[in-house]
This record gives structure tokens, C-alpha cells and sequence, in this order.
């Protein structure tokens, strides 16, 4: 059965953007098509400057949240990373795999980088590297797919360079992985900048439709989004990146078209009326639920709980695979014993 691997970082309130490019997607088909794992990349949220307690409480808003989008525990594995060593573990042994040039190719750590400096701030050295703690993440499963927007692709290529590189130089221990994209708004834009992301990391604003948002909130949102010269709706996503964006949104919470709805509309105004409405009710059930797992925080923990020790057992065999592949003595549970011939004359040297 195919293995997929994704998860969502703790650096913000999850968006809109998130779960029409993500969170649905693992929902409504990768849970019931693969062997699937999702997580919570905590360990991700502390490359930069952070506040302990927020990363905490957005770790648990976070896991309740995928759980609210649909995903079942009885259906795929859910967790925190931090819960399963495996990871940590693992990110070493790639790191001794990985080159400096590598990593300071990677474009979100030239990005964010720039940014850390402009703000007067130190750049932590877990910025550089936190690409093969995303290797390691995806290898340590036996990832074969890995869900991403396509912001992340190079990070996944990574992932596949290093899988290749280790096992031609230590034999064949990772399955090498392969990126898979969502056929429908994958990149959801800032509804106040469409040429930019719709992120939940560094922005703030009415740009961002976040899920938690109240219905009467989206509305304002939408109906504020930036659109562009003309009067014509229609659907050109470089001449024409404001409505695109909403046509987009528009088609990912209806089912439709963004083309074929553009000819459907005289006004913006309208456009922005329908998307909004369609917006509030595609993220109703998730506000719902989410609403009853805040009431019953013991399930969420004993889901994680749960997800946490499948994780493992799945990771372990692989990293401690690696482990001996790359040249580590074996813990001594699984060495020569005292009575293994050769073991004492050993002890009595030692003393």
C-alpha cells in the first residue's frame, strides 16, 4: 500500500489556504486511498524566535484542527513529531549526508533568512538546516508520496537526494520519495495581495481567512479582497491575479471551474457575495467540530497518544537501519553479552 507523509507547522493559525490546499485533500482522499501519516511539525516551529507557550497551544489547536477537517484516526496515523525521537534521530545521520551548499540553496532559507536580518535578528543555524529535519521526517516512514504546495518542492527533491545519496554509499536503506500536488487551489493567495501566499506564518491581516474565523469575519474578508482594473470578470490569472484568485476560491469550495465561472458574473460585487457564502459553508463543519473536540481535550490527547506510538513503531526499524548502515556500534542491549565467547577476556581488559 502506498505511504504518504505531510504535515502542518505550529507557526500560526491554520487558513484557508491550508485546507483547500491541504487538509481536505488528506481528508477526503489520501486517508482512504494510502497508508497515511499526518503531523504536527513542532520541532519546525523553533527556528526562529518564539514564544514557548504559543507553539504549544497552536501544536494542540493544530492537531484538533486536522482532526476537525476530517482526518480518522481509525483511517491514518495522527501525531506530533516531537512525540517520536525517530525524527531527531534520524536528522543527525542526514546532516553528516547533507552539504553546506545544499542548504544554503534552499530558497525559504534565503527568504527567510533576509527577513530575520532586516528585523535586527540573529539567524539560528536550525533555520539552515531544518530542510533535513524535513528530510528526515518523510524518509524515517518510508514516505513514497509526500502532499505539498509548491512552495516545497525543493525541500522534497532534497529529500530524494539524500535518500539516493545514502543508500548508494551505506546500501539500500530509504524508500526515495516523490512530491504529489492537489489538482485544485493548491496555492490559495492573500486575498489583500494575490500575488503572495495566503500564509499563516509571517502575515497578519484581512488578507488571511483563517478557519477559525467567524462567518460575519470571512465575509468582511472577501468582501474586501483586492481585485483588479476593469469591469469584466474574468478569469486571467497573470493580467488578472485578484479575481483569479477569488474564481479559484470560488471553484475550490463549490466544485466548479474558475473559467467556466467567470462567465457567470456581470459585477465583482456578486463574485464576492457568492465566495464569501461558499467560503463560510465549507468551513461550517470544521468550526463545528473543532468546537467539539475543545470540549473533550482527552480524546484529542489519547489520538495522539496513539498516533505517537504507531509512528514509531513504523520509524524505528528504518532509522535504527541507518544507524547500523552508516557505521554506529549497536546499543549494547544488542552486543556481546557475559556470556557470548570472547566477552569476558574483553571485561577483564577493561578492568
Amino acid at each position: 500500500m502506498t505511504r504518504v507523509f505531510s504535515g502542518v507547522k505550529p507557526t500560526g493559525h491554520l487558513t484557508l489556504g491550508n485546507y483547500l490546499g491541504a487538509l481536505r485533500q488528506w481528508a477526503a482522499v489520501d486517508q482512504h486511498r494510502a497508508d497515511a501519516l499526518f503531523c504536527v511539525v513542532d520541532l519546525h516551529a523553533l527556528t526562529v524566535d518564539h514564544d514557548p507557550a504559543r507553539v504549544r497551544r497552536l501544536s494542540r489547536q493544530a492537531a484538533s484542527l486536522l482532526l476537525a477537517a476530517g482526518l480518522n484516526p481509525e483511517l491514518c496515523t495522527v501525531f506530533v513529531q516531537s512525540h517520536v525521537d525517530e525524527h531527531a534521530r534520524l536528522s543527525y545521520l542526514l546532516e553528516c549526508v547533507a552539504t553546506d551548499g545544499e542548504m544554503r540553496r534552499m530558497i525559504q532559507y534565503k527568504e527567510k533568512a533576509a527577513r530575520e536580518r532586516l528585523r535586527g535578528g540573529s539567524v539560528r543555524l536550525s533555520l539552515l538546516t531544518y530542510p533535513v529535519l524535513m528530510a528526515a521526517d518523510i524518509l524515517a516512514y518510508g514516505t513514497d508520496e509526500v502532499p505539498v504546495g509548491d512552495d516545497q518542492v525543493q525541500h522534497v527533491e532534497l529529500a530524494r537526494d539524500l535518500a539516493v545519496r545514502f543508500n548508494q554509499r551505506y546500501g539500500h536503506t530509504f524508500v526515495v520519495p516523490r512530491a504529489t500536488f492537489p489538482a485544485v487551489a493548491a496555492r490559495v493567495m492573500n486575498l489583500q495581495d494575490p500575488l503572495s501566499k495566503m500564509g499563516k506564518s509571517e502575515d497578519v491581516g484581512p488578507g488571511i481567512v483563517y478557519l477559525l474565523d467567524e462567518p460575519d469575519v470571512v465575509r468582511k474578508k472577501v468582501m474586501r479582497a483586492v481585485t483588479d482594473s476593469g469591469r469584466e470578470v474574468v478569469y486571467d490569472r497573470e493580467a488578472r491575479p485578484g479575481l483569479a484568485n477569488l474564481l479559484e476560491i470560488l471553484a475550490a469550495c463549490t466544485g466548479g471551474n474558475p473559467e467556466d465561472l467567470s462567465g457567470v458574473y456581470e459585477s465583482y460585487g456578486a463574485l464576492k457575495r457568492d465566495t464569501a457564502e461558499a467560503v463560510v459553508e465549507v468551513l461550517r463543519p470544521v468550526r463545528e467540530r473543532h468546537r467539539e473536540l475543545c470540549a473533550d481535550p482527552g480524546y484529542v490527547e489519547g489520538v495522539l497518544r496513539d498516533g505517537a506510538q504507531r509512528a514509531l513503531a513504523m520509524a524505528r526499524p528504518t532509522v535504527d537501519a541507518a544507524y547500523r548502515a552508516i557505521g554506529l556500534l549497536p546499543a549494547s542491549s544488542d552486543t556481546e553479552g557475559p556470556d557470548t565467547p570472547g566477552a569476558g577476556a574483553a571485561l577483564d581488559t577493561a578492568r
